[in-house]
């Protein structure tokens, strides 16, 4: 299943990647027919597509590190890691390398 991914004007600085996020099903359901409180439903996303990285994280030697995330890839990351940017009506994140906890293959 590939991913469509958005094409924006904003690059991403250091070790941070441009996410946008995966809302789940807001039908009030859960897939095994589990009715979810709205007060559930409206919690921040915990999954995003990549879809733009910075270049990286400096050593303290001065060396560039470069991220271990690519553009693309779909991401599992903490809840309260991001930094929420509105560009017109689309809604993306900014997340920290540190941040992500783990890629979906």
């Amino acid at each position: 299943m590939k991913e469509k991914i958005e094409k924006t004007n904003i690059k991403p600085l250091g070790d941070r990647v441009l996410v946008e996020p995966i809302l789940e099903d807001a039908s009030g359901k859960s897939k095994h027919g589990i009715i979810i409180p709205e007060t559930v439903s409206k919690e921040k996303a915990e999954q995003g597509l990549v879809l733009a990285v910075g270049a990286g994280r400096l050593t303290d030697q001065g060396k560039l590190l470069p991220l271990r995330v690519k553009k693309g890839q779909k991401i599992i990351f903490a809840k309260y890691g991001p930094d929420e940017i509105k560009v017109g009506d689309k809604e993306y994140y900014i997340i920290s390398e540190s941040s992500i906890l783990a890629v979906i293959e």
